[in-house]
């Protein structure tokens, strides 16, 4: 598949996934409170930039980015399910 056949079959899909990322960044910007200070804003709008910086491996530096780099597993989760990014001031990983 060249190019021009990804982008007919997969456009408007991701069209759409964006749409709703900026959507999502407008209701945190509109809502009470500091959410740009939250580790998983700045997480997300750090991978967006990756996103745009037409640099090999995006995906794969956007995935390290939000995982937790920690390489010894803890005793016990502080909660049951994930946060979807790495807060850098946890020491029990995100």
């Amino acid at each position: 598949m060249d190019s021009a056949e990804v982008i007919r079959k997969y456009f408007l899909e991701h069209r759409a996934k964006i749409i709703d990322i900026a959507a999502f960044l407008d209701r945190v910007d509109r809502a009470d409170g500091d959410g740009a200070s939250d580790y998983r804003i700045q997480a997300m709008r750090e991978a967006i930039r990756i996103a745009g910086d037409l640099q090999p491996e995006r995906a794969r530096r956007i995935l390290e980015l939000l995982s937790d780099p920690s390489v010894e597993p803890i005793e016990q989760a502080p909660m049951k399910g994930a946060m979807g990014a790495h807060d850098p001031e946890s020491d029990e990983g995100g």
